[in-house]
């Protein structure tokens, strides 16, 4: 088995009229600049920044309908910053706020101390809804040939994935299944045929990659090593 390396994260936008609101506020939320599609088509802004830090925005004929299973935590030095940029709380709790940005999708922000250095890239972790954590997350570790991470809470992790640029990949248990497309998902490097022979379906080729779906349902992008 090829290990699997991290490339980028990878988010749905519904509606053309949002594009540039959906590139300002996650250029902003996550640290990121933005650089105009090279392509044909009104297309979002792609999001670069360092090695796997990216987020490419996908348009799609699909409106939001459900709460995002995928979603993102995020450093902040004040919330009131994102606000600014387009978000709106939804609840504030003891260690984090839960905001929506511009197309309703969840995000948590991490407030950090004056003190604390805020990082460039400020992606904290991607949090993943999940029936069965600890088993899910065992699949995914032994992918990215990384341990499996847990503190006796019912949350499970990984660290250390090859090219992932922020702390950790978390699945939590949630009470209700997985019954939409994921509107958040990640491309990875490795190869198809290891994914398949562990358990993931295949779910479409495309000329470049092939999206598959984990043992969960939840859908990732596969290219070919370079």
């Amino acid at each position: 088995m090829t290990a699997a390396s991290w490339l980028e994260l990878c988010l749905d936008v519904h509606d053309p009229g949002k594009f540039d609101a959906m590139a300002s506020f996650w250029s902003t939320a996550a640290g990121l600049r933005r650089e105009p599609w090279p392509g044909a088509g009104d297309e979002p802004d792609d999001l670069v920044g360092g090695a796997g830090c990216g987020i490419s925005l996908c348009p799609v004929p699909e409106p939001r309908t459900v709460k995002h299973r995928v979603h993102l935590d995020v450093h902040v030095r004040a919330v009131d910053d994102l606000v600014a940029a387009g978000a709106t709380v939804l609840q504030e709790l003891p260690h984090w706020t839960v905001l929506a940005d511009p197309e309703g999708g969840e995000l948590c922000a991490f407030v950090r101390a004056p003190d604390q250095d805020l990082p460039d890239y400020r992606v904290h972790e991607v949090v993943v809804d999940a029936v069965d954590p600890e088993r899910i997350t065992r699949w995914w570790a032994d992918r990215f040939d990384v341990g499996v991470q847990n503190d006796g809470e019912p949350w499970w992790w990984v660290q250390d994935v090859p090219g992932m640029p922020f702390d950790s990949l978390v699945f939590q248990p949630v009470p209700e299944p997985k019954t939409v497309k994921n509107r958040v998902h990640w491309d990875l490097e490795g190869d198809v045929d290891d994914f398949l022979a562990a358990g993931a379906t295949r779910l479409w080729d495309q000329p470049r990659w092939t999206v598959l779906a984990d043992p969960e349902g939840n859908e990732f992008c596969v290219f070919a090593p370079r």
